[in-house]
């Protein structure tokens, strides 16, 4: 079931221009299992309309206690049986009444009388939000409990740049996901490899392979999600950064076991998800190769092995450790032996043909107790039950 669904969440809208992309963050919240319900000040409804938040919501956007719509008391009743109250965008006015307990509007009342905890997306001008009684508002909100998620730095609507944009909506979305998710792995330090590795031919050509890193980047995200401190370390991807998450950029297998090893020190669970490429040139040319000229002999040497290598560490020092097998036929044989061949806790095994480039993922997840089969499910549910598996391994 997805983390949202049948979570009841109230997002409260209020006057600056990142209105607009209050419209994009409920239809995220909805798209993922939640139910919607919007208030808003009427300063919000000067950027945009109730109807726009009651067609996407599916219901009624309440902007005052007079508006004769709905309940009698919306600001009592609208956090009823609320999972979270969501302020986005939080403007300097509204962090102030909330924190100083004013209660003259409909949304600032709301904040006052709720019955769930709240959260606020910071959104105005990088010299207001610098502003040292702003600041103050917003310690005493994370003092109070509630949870300030943002601002961002980049370009302003006013011009300036800095520090003071609200969060993109899949950035708070992805908050609000992390909010309601079990923290199993809270105090936990992960350290997960993903994506290709890219060895260089010439300045040009490189010896790749077809890895996405979709299901890495899914499996850093969860242990984000679970509390985890990640350290991911990329191959070459065209995926986002998760939130909460470190991210290590690296193209050739030696940069990326220098980074693993780097990193090793503290981890508890090393997830080695990346399709790491077995060979590489052994000398790369200086310049291009020109198809003119006489077709190159590569000769190839093998690359460090990352897996074998935290696998060979002394167990009671290294990490619990996981590795991945893509893998064409005979998984389940082949999986079995990368796990003893490798010395890893656990190997998971997958078809590459069908795993590869999709959103979707079957495994079979291979310890020494035994075998589990998962799947087809989406790589987020995988990668989620990865890593129960091995929060259970780490707990005895």
């Amino acid at each position: 079931m997805p983390i949202l669904e049948n979570r009841r969440i109230v997002l409260a809208v209020t006057g600056g221009i990142a209105a607009y992309k209050s419209c994009e963050l409920v239809r995220l919240l909805k798209k993922n299992g939640a139910d919607v319900s919007v208030v808003m000040t009427a300063e919000a409804a000067r950027f945009v309309t109730p109807l726009t938040f009651e067609a996407l919501s599916g219901h009624p956007a309440a902007v005052s206690e007079w508006d004769g719509r709905g309940a009698a008391m919306p600001h009592i009743t609208a956090t009823e049986g609320a999972s979270l109250l969501l302020v986005a965008p939080a403007t300097a006015n509204i962090i102030a009444k909330a924190a100083l307990g004013i209660a003259d509007d409909l949304v600032s009342t709301l904040f006052a009388a709720r019955r769930c905890p709240a959260a606020f997306a910071p959104a105005m001008n990088e010299r207001m939000w610098r502003n040292p009684p702003n600041l103050r508002n917003i310690e005493q909100l994370a003092e109070d409990g509630s949870l300030v998620w943002g601002p961002a730095s980049g370009g302003l609507a006013c011009g300036d740049t800095g520090p003071g944009r609200m969060l993109e909506p899949g950035e708070i979305l992805e908050r609000v996901i992390g909010f309601f998710s079990e923290k199993f792995l809270r105090g936990r330090r992960v350290l997960v490899t993903a994506g290709p590795t890219a060895e260089p031919i010439d300045p040009v050509r490189i010896l790749t392979n077809r890895s996405s890193g979709r299901q890495g980047f899914e499996i850093a995200r969860e242990a984000a999600r679970a509390g985890a401190a990640v350290t991911l370390v990329a191959g070459p991807c065209a995926l986002e950064t998760p939130a909460g998450v470190t991210r290590i950029d690296v193209e050739t297998a030696q940069e990326m076991r220098d980074a693993v090893i780097g990193h090793l020190p503290g981890t508890a669970l090393f997830v080695s998800v990346a399709a790491v490429s077995d060979w590489r040139p052994a000398s790369a040319a200086a310049e291009k190769l020109r198809k003119t000229d006489a077709a190159p002999e590569i000769r190839l040497v093998e690359n460090p092995d990352i897996l074998a290598e935290v696998g060979a560490l002394n167990p009671e020092c290294r990490p619990y450790t996981i590795g991945f097998a893509a893998e064409t036929g005979e998984l389940e044989k082949r999986a079995r032996r990368k796990l003893e061949v490798k010395k890893a806790d656990a190997i998971v095994g997958n078809r590459f043909d069908l795993a590869a480039g999709s959103e979707r993922n079957t495994i079979l997840y291979v310890t020494r107790e035994g075998t589990e089969n998962f799947g087809p499910a989406g790589k987020d549910e995988v990668a989620r039950f990865i890593l129960r598996r091995a929060a259970g391994s780490l707990g005895r």
